[in-house]
């Protein structure tokens, strides 16, 4: 019987894993895909023209609906500091 149990056992870890494998992957998939984007709001932030749009923002010279989410210096800032957390967490050894 314990050598049943062991198989039950070792079956129900390799299919909780290929799971897991399945998800890890399409999220990284997903991951590279926005990697330009990630590039590109972190050359966005703190230049000239995230400043100036800031301060248009901040002078209520654009649209009310205008979504303007990265604008916010602690959400734009908080999504490069997880990618770059991410990133270190990637190439961990």
């Amino acid at each position: 019987m314990e050598q049943l149990e062991r198989i039950k056992d070792m079956e129900r870890r390799m299919e909780r894993a290929a799971k897991a494998v399945i998800r890890l992957s399409a999220a990284l998939e997903d991951y590279e895909a926005v990697q330009g984007d990630i590039y590109a709001l972190s050359e966005y932030y703190g230049s000239k023209e995230w400043k100036q749009d800031f301060a248009d923002d901040e002078a209520g010279r654009l649209p009310a609906d205008l979504k303007r989410g990265v604008l916010s210096e602690d959400a734009i800032w908080n999504l490069l500091s997880d990618a770059h957390e991410l990133d270190n967490r990637l190439i961990k050894p």
